[in-house]
């Protein structure tokens, strides 16, 4: 049976930058880091979870780069995830907003792709 997402693929123009902004700001860790083609396959484990973000566009999907990340990424407190992220000078989209289903925020990273945070 299938058991996790094991990763979705964050595509990037700079994978220095965008390796710079998932671990210093955002606290992910580096998993794998290494050779890929002229790229680099770059794994980062998010908090505690199974899940991983790759740091890696595919050939001939640049054009993705700077887009909605189709998913949510899930925090205790949205407010305070926010306040956190600011202070590091991570650039949001929206201010959190509270719903009937949640709180949500809506951030973006060093290439424009935008990721919404929330909790339930």
């Amino acid at each position: 049976m299938i058991t996790h997402i094991k990763f979705v693929s964050i595509p990037t123009r700079d994978q220095d930058a965008a390796l710079a902004f998932y671990t210093e700001k955002l606290g992910f860790r580096v998993i794998t880091d290494q050779p890929f083609g002229p790229q680099r396959w770059i794994e980062l484990r998010v908090g505690a979870s199974d899940t991983r973000f790759v740091l890696f566009t595919p050939p001939g999907q640049e054009d993705r780069i700077g887009s909605q990340f189709n998913g949510s990424l899930a925090c205790d407190d949205v407010e305070a995830t926010y306040r956190q992220l600011l202070s590091r000078g991570v650039e949001f989209v929206s201010e959190p907003q509270k719903q009937p289903w949640g709180t949500y925020a809506i951030m973006k990273d060093p290439d424009g792709n935008q990721f919404v945070l929330s909790s339930s």
